[in-house]
């Protein structure tokens, strides 16, 4: 059992250490997110090398992860900010936003402040990519506008960013 001395368990932390830093080196994670990663890099590992896997000792695995944090590497705070202004950049609403922060480890409290301190016009958001996707001026038959609103709605944006759309481009 050679995890259980102290030279083993210290060599585990370096090396789960240099596998989160490579990790954080690429873009933010949170901190589930990198918690994740590090234990499937740990079954990856040992599957590579024809090994039965270990799971990662809890205790290890937030001591890298409290070590992170500490050491600015790591923060959930950043993340959720910077992943809110990537998404909208790409087009996605505040509820697809929401959701995909929640399967990432974020706590709803956490959303919620983000999404409140946001400079992001959503409204805005939305009329951009309606035009980028039905061209300007908007559809104006309930059909087409039907189109226009279950797009926006699949991309995650709320009914009143959507009806603040048409009500700022009705003729």
């Amino acid at each position: 059992m050679p995890s259980s001395s102290p030279a083993a368990s210290e060599q585990t932390f370096s090396r789960l250490l240099d596998r989160a830093m490579r990790i954080l080196a690429q873009r933010d994670h949170s901190r589930d997110e990198l918690k994740r990663k590090l234990q499937l890099s740990s079954q990856r590992a040992a599957y590579l090398q024809q090994q039965d896997h270990v799971p990662i000792a809890d205790e290890l695995l937030e001591k890298v992860l409290d070590w992170c944090q500490e050491s600015g590497w790591l923060n959930d705070q950043r993340f959720t900010e910077r992943f809110i202004q990537s998404r909208a950049r790409k087009g996605y609403g505040p509820q697809r936003v929401r959701m995909e922060l929640q399967q990432k480890g974020i706590s709803r409290e956490e959303i919620d402040q983000a999404l409140f301190d946001t400079e992001i016009d959503w409204s805005q958001c939305a009329a951009d990519l309606a035009k980028r996707k039905f061209g300007d001026p908007l559809p104006q038959t309930w059909a087409e506008k039907g189109k226009v609103q279950r797009f926006l709605m699949s991309k995650g944006f709320m009914m009143e960013d959507i009806q603040a759309v048409f009500r700022n481009f009705d003729s």
